[in-house]
């Protein structure tokens, strides 16, 4: 198990679980939109005996609103 220490953004101080401590990003859904969280350095306590993988998570930017509609297809 690996955990990602969220910096920046709306979830500055966060610490998530992950499946994997090679993602090079995480993108969350938050509101109406999403935010993007990009990796910011390379895994911390990788050891056997020092708890689980630490991976730093810096705030990238947070992406549009989906609205009703936005999709623009035929019975939308």
């Amino acid at each position: 198990m690996a955990i990602a220490r969220l910096n920046g953004g709306p979830l500055d101080g966060q610490v998530l679980p992950i499946d994997s401590p090679d993602l090079d990003q995480l993108i969350m859904p938050y509101s109406d939109g999403q935010l993007v969280y990009t990796r910011s350095g390379e895994p911390a306590h990788t050891g056997d005996a020092d708890g689980p993988t630490e991976v730093a998570f810096r705030y990238a930017e947070e992406e549009n609103p989906v609205k009703p509609g936005d999709d623009h297809h035929p019975g939308a």
